[in-house]
C-alpha cells in the first residue's frame, strides 16, 4: 500500500473505511503496485491519487462533476477530473467547458486548465476511475476503481444534502441511480468531448443553473474564474 501512497483528508477516511478495508480495495492496489512493479508509469503520481478528496472535504462539497478516468499523458493528470495541471495544453473536453463558460456567465477563455481554485469552494472533481496507465485511457477502468467511486457517490447522496450533480455524457448519466434526486440537483448533458459538444452540451448553462439552485438552497454559488 505504501507504494502508492494512500493519503486521504480525515472525513473522507471515516465515511470510507469500510471501503479500504474490502477484498475489491485490497486487489485494486495490489494491480497497480504489480504494474509499477513491471515498470508500467500510472498516472497520476500516487501523491496526487486522493487530490479531489484532499482539497473537497466530504462536508465541503457542494458539486459533483463526474469524469471517466484521468488523462494518459505525462505531467497533465492531478487527481481532479478534467482538471490539467499548470503550464499544460488545455485538453479538447476542458476547452468546451470553458466554451460553455463564457457563453453562460461570460467567464473569459482561461489561460490555465487548472482547476483547483474550483476544488478548493467545493466543486468535487470525481474521476470514476483514479488512475489510469500511460497511452492507454481506460485501461483500469475494470479493476475495481468503479465499486469505489460508486460509493463515493452513494456516500456522497446519503451524507449531504442540497448538492448539484453535474452528469455529462452516458457514462456519467449512469451514475444517476447511485444518487437521491429528491435532495440534490442532477443536470445531464452531453460529454464536452468534440464527439458530442455540440449536441447539447455547449448551451446547457449548467454553471448558471447551478448557482442559482445553491443561493436559492442558501449555500454560497460557485466563483467560475479560474485563478
Amino acid at each position: 500500500m505504501s507504494k502508492i501512497k494512500i493519503s486521504i483528508e480525515e472525513s473522507w477516511k471515516a465515511a470510507l473505511k469500510e471501503e479500504f478495508n474490502k477484498p475489491y480495495f485490497l486487489q485494486l492496489v495490489n494491480h497497480i503496485k504489480t504494474e509499477k512493479e513491471l515498470g508500467n508509469k500510472i498516472y497520476p503520481k500516487g501523491s496526487l491519487l486522493f487530490n479531489a478528496f484532499n482539497t473537497t472535504p466530504l462536508n465541503k462539497v457542494k458539486v459533483v462533476i463526474l469524469g471517466q478516468d484521468p488523462y494518459h499523458g505525462p505531467g497533465q493528470a492531478h487527481g481532479l477530473s478534467f482538471s490539467v495541471q499548470n503550464g499544460m495544453a488545455i485538453p479538447p473536453s476542458l476547452q468546451n467547458i470553458f466554451k460553455e463558460l463564457q457563453q453562460d456567465i461570460g467567464i473569459a477563455y482561461p489561460k490555465s486548465g487548472d482547476l483547483t481554485c474550483w476544488a478548493k469552494q467545493g466543486v468535487f472533481l470525481l474521476n470514476a476511475s483514479l488512475t489510469v496507465r500511460e497511452g492507454e485511457p481506460m485501461s483500469h477502468a475494470q479493476i475495481g476503481w468503479a465499486n469505489f467511486t460508486d460509493a463515493v457517490i452513494q456516500t456522497i447522496s446519503q451524507q449531504q444534502s442540497s448538492i448539484v450533480f453535474m452528469l455529462w455524457g452516458k457514462f456519467a448519466q449512469e451514475k444517476q441511480q447511485l444518487i437521491d434526486a429528491s435532495k440534490h440537483l442532477i443536470l445531464k448533458a452531453p460529454h464536452p468531448s468534440p464527439l458530442s459538444a455540440h449536441q447539447g452540451f455547449l448551451g446547457c448553462k449548467h454553471f448558471s443553473s447551478c448557482n442559482q439552485y445553491l443561493v436559492k438552497m442558501g449555500i454560497d454559488p460557485i466563483d467560475w474564474h479560474i485563478n
